[in-house]
């Protein structure tokens, strides 16, 4: 279905402020953005929804004007032919799955720009950014191996990828950091769309012992936390802050900022006329990923002391995460 979010009036008001506005470039070019969300779509709670919202920080202080698409079918590459006939400055690819078919529709259309999240491309006219998912799934295992009190934590994958395998081995290295005998229990659920099979696996894990959850897993991972709420166990969230998903079991969140991203990009592309580097990977030191505020729970003095000393230690370089 198609949606087109505009705000013609504001539009053509700045169009007639001349060079008056700082939000615009210096010829006033209206500029325009199609984006195809991952297969789970709007409403996820995580991954699309921190998209989004960059897009509408954007359309709200930058002037720009956003198309979108949904493929809960998996044809990808109909939708992005559909953002690419509106000849928008740039198109936006979301997510691994996209990945085969942005780059075929890039391949046919080398005028148009576009932007891979969560995947590289070495196509001229394609730009990549990626994430250092472990870097901050590492300080949720610490915090995770801070709170447990059955030195059992769960793990829950969305698929057996390399974006999913670095938020699990951030998260094992991490608790292994705070406690080296601690139990991960790990599935992999194939679906990000299923919140009931997030649930189930969720409740496996709980009665095997599990008292902390970590599913990076989309939609299928709000099932998994609110598993955990209902059996008074602690969570953790991704992409997103989930507190708001189930507020007497999320912890903290591991946020992957790609709303910051996709803004931060956008006023690059309006300020300058184009996106100046053709890869970015952001962790904590470009400050990509992050800890969403610590609730339910408190940490203790040492415990806040520990996971900093952790987090400048991994910026420097001292702390090493291995991922494969």
């Amino acid at each position: 279905m198609k949606k087109t979010i505009m705000i013609l009036l504001v539009m053509m008001l700045a169009a007639g402020c001349s060079s008056s506005s700082s939000n615009s470039s210096s010829d006033n070019q209206l500029h325009t953005i199609g984006i195809l969300l991952s297969d789970t779509g709007l409403g996820d709670g995580s991954f699309n929804d921190s998209a989004f919202r960059g897009l509408e920080r954007a359309r709200d202080e930058l002037g720009i004007l956003f198309d979108y698409r949904e493929a809960p079918d998996g044809n990808f590459e109909e939708a992005l032919e559909e953002l690419v006939a509106q000849d928008h400055d740039l198109v936006i690819g979301l997510g691994f799955s996209v990945q085969d078919a942005l780059e075929s529709v890039a391949e046919k259309h080398p005028d148009q720009e576009f932007l891979m999240i969560d995947g590289f491309s070495e196509l001229d006219n394609i730009t990549s950014i990626t994430f250092k998912e472990h870097e901050g799934s590492f300080l949720v295992g610490m915090v995770a191996a801070m709170k447990t009190k059955t030195n059992t934590l769960g793990f829950i994958g969305g698929a057996d990828v390399p974006v999913i395998q670095r938020f699990e081995q951030g998260f094992e290295q991490g608790a292994k950091y705070v406690n080296p005998s601690i139990k991960i229990l790990k599935e992999t659920a194939n679906n990000f769309g299923d919140s009931a099979l997030g649930r189930s696996i969720a409740e496996k894990q709980i009665k095997a012992g599990a008292d902390f959850i970590y599913p990076a897993a989309g939609f299928t991972g709000v099932g998994a936390i609110q598993a955990a709420e209902k059996a008074e166990v602690y969570s953790g969230g991704v992409d997103s802050d989930q507190f708001f998903i189930a507020e007497n079991s999320v912890v903290t969140s591991m946020l992957k900022k790609i709303d910051n991203a996709v803004f931060n990009l956008t006023e690059e592309l309006v300020n300058e006329g184009e996106i100046s580097a053709s890869s970015f990977e952001l962790g904590l030191k470009e400050d990509g990923v992050g800890l969403a505020p610590i609730r339910v729970t408190e940490l203790t003095d040492g415990e806040k002391q520990k996971i900093k000393e952790a987090k400048d230690k991994i910026v420097s370089g001292e702390v090493k995460i291995r991922v494969q």
